[in-house]
């Protein structure tokens, strides 16, 4: 019995939790399809009297969020694509190949991975400037295409497949090329989908970088853009902002719902506690 009640209230503890969670998401859909009376009504009414779609046509007619949407996209897409080749071919090679400063390249990345990243924010915005690439998109995914969180992921992940693999390959003749792509990469199908879903969150709500190396509507993302559609007014459309905040939010749920079990998979297997 004592077994019993205790397994009640874990489980109501947990759905008190999932709501307190749940709830600002559901408000801001909500409150994105509601005018802009209704949002300042008090009291403030939970679900919308007249649902309308407005908020979204005004943010992809009006303030060009079709191609701030794109940008996000390309550089959210292209930057985990290089972070999920880069860093698991290092990983792998710190992992199961024999080199000259092997264990000095780990100690780097490590060292790397504890620096906090607005210490090298001015050097790489000088890096950027004096290459020619600031307000581009390049100057959005270059500093960012592979990281050390990421061949840290990856090498613990390796550590873990047999070795057996790699000696049955070289016994065959396949090439170490060969061995990574052919062997090794497609079993490390959880870790890949855990980097990925945290490299593509990571860079899709980037904000202070592109804030800074993007200066024209161009090259700007959806979290500059959305910033900036709350200041330099003299009255927030509340609408406006709820209804980008979601445009913002909802393909992070997409990825992640898609890719929940491998994500679980991936932080059970790679040996991150």
């Amino acid at each position: 019995m004592k077994r019993e009640n205790s397994r009640v209230w874990i489980y109501l503890l947990m759905t008190v939790l999932a709501l307190v969670v749940i709830t600002p998401f559901l408000w801001m859909l909500l409150g994105s399809l509601k005018t802009q009376s209704e949002l300042l009504r008090v009291p403030p009414t939970w679900l919308p009297e007249s649902p309308t779609l407005d908020n979204f046509f005004r943010l992809f007619e009006k303030l060009n969020f079709g191609r701030f949407f794109a940008n996000s996209v390309v550089v959210a897409v292209i930057v985990t694509i290089g972070n999920l080749v880069f860093c698991s071919m290092l990983g792998y090679a710190l992992a199961h190949l024999r080199f000259p400063g092997k264990k000095v390249i780990f100690g780097f990345v490590m060292a790397t991975l504890m620096i906090p990243g607005l210490v090298t924010f001015i050097p790489q915005y000088i890096l950027i400037v004096n290459m020619g690439l600031a307000n581009t998109i390049p100057a959005l995914i270059l500093p960012f295409l592979a990281g050390p969180f990421g061949v840290f992921l990856m090498r613990q992940f390796f550590l873990g497949m047999p070795r057996e693999l790699l000696e049955a390959g070289r016994v065959d003749g396949v090439s170490e090329v060969g061995i990574f792509f052919r062997i090794f990469l497609p079993l490390a199908g959880p870790a890949l989908a855990t980097l990925g879903i945290l490299t593509f969150l990571g860079s899709w709500n980037n904000f202070l970088w592109p804030l800074v190396v993007a200066s024209s509507e161009k090259t700007y993302t959806l979290p500059v853009a959305l910033a900036l559609i709350s200041t330099g007014q003299n009255t927030t459309d509340y609408g406006l902002l709820l209804a980008g905040a979601t445009v913002v939010v909802v393909p992070i749920l997409v990825v992640f719902l898609i890719f929940q079990r491998r994500f679980i998979e991936g932080i059970a297997t790679s040996g991150i506690k």
